[in-house]
């Protein structure tokens, strides 16, 4: 039996409330701002209610972009950092979907050792390794391209690990039938394996995916061409502002928009993205 306590709920919402409110009130601000002009910062004192210039400044960035800190328009950082983000993510599911298959299926000298070489690669992000990599990177001739941006973020320990432990959930049985009714490894990773694990792929697009549209370090590195720009990266040049002060308003418009397909990524795949956390049977 369930006791209904009021206090305690009451206590919940409140709790809730406030860490929404916690939580949105940087967002409601950098909107705001967006809305405004430069001017309505000098006095030192941040509006709460959105302005007139609304439209006229996400144009702005859409159309011309911020000329002053070198920065191409919005649209166009925005497309970087799409090929970029679904660069990594298909990329980093399909290697590490094809590496789990053959550390589980396939039986091979070492392949406990092979798993273990994956794994530890944890300990090496890339901003540990970012210098040989920007050499690598640099003398395969791929600064100011898509490769380079997305080729060196591929690989993934994290999802070669979970989508070994899905495959080790599966039972043996389904293995050994599919083997009796002949089919061949590949086919069996195609009709079983990429079916069982839809909901995982789902769960890992929206992590990796926000991890590649979220990379700052990375591509401020080897970019320095305008057309490469991302829009992580791009914000970043905008605040900095060797002579004069930073367009505000500007630099949160464009905060505001590279949001915006995050958000859409989470909300739209939101049930699978859920499933594919919590879901332990097959």
């Amino acid at each position: 039996m369930i006791e209904n306590r009021p206090g305690l709920n009451i206590l919940a919402h409140v709790t809730l409330i406030l860490g929404v409110v916690v939580v949105a009130m940087p967002v409601w601000v950098a909107f705001v701002a967006s809305t405004h002009t430069a001017t309505d910062f000098s006095s030192g004192t941040i509006p709460m209610w959105p302005g007139p210039h609304l439209v006229e400044n996400y144009r702005t960035m859409l159309d011309t972009g911020l000329s002053t800190s070198g920065t191409p328009p919005v649209g166009q950082m925005m497309v970087n950092s799409m090929i970029m983000a679904l660069s990594i993510a298909i990329g980093k599911i399909c290697i590490s979907m094809l590496s789990a298959f053959a550390i589980v299926y396939f039986r091979f000298p070492f392949r406990g050792l092979a798993f273990w070489c994956i794994f530890i690669t944890l300990m090496l992000p890339v901003e540990v390794r970012i210098v040989p990599s920007f050499q690598v990177v640099a003398d395969l001739g791929l600064l100011n391209s898509y490769a380079g941006l997305s080729l060196p973020l591929i690989a993934s320990a994290t999802a070669t690990f979970l989508f070994r432990q899905v495959f080790l959930t599966i039972p043996d049985e389904l293995t050994e039938a599919a083997r009796i009714d002949g089919a061949g490894p590949m086919k069996f990773f195609r009709d079983i394996l990429l079916p069982l694990s839809r909901t995982n792929m789902a769960a890992l697009f929206v992590i990796l995916f926000i991890y590649g549209w979220n990379q700052y370090i990375w591509p401020l590195l080897i970019t320095t061409e305008p057309q490469y720009y991302t829009i992580v990266a791009g914000i970043k040049r905008m605040a900095d502002v060797v002579d004069g002060l930073p367009k505000w308003h500007l630099v949160m418009a464009t905060a505001i928009m590279a949001m915006l397909p995050p958000v859409a990524v989470v909300i739209g795949m939101q049930r699978l993205f859920v499933k594919g956390l919590v879901e332990t049977e097959k």
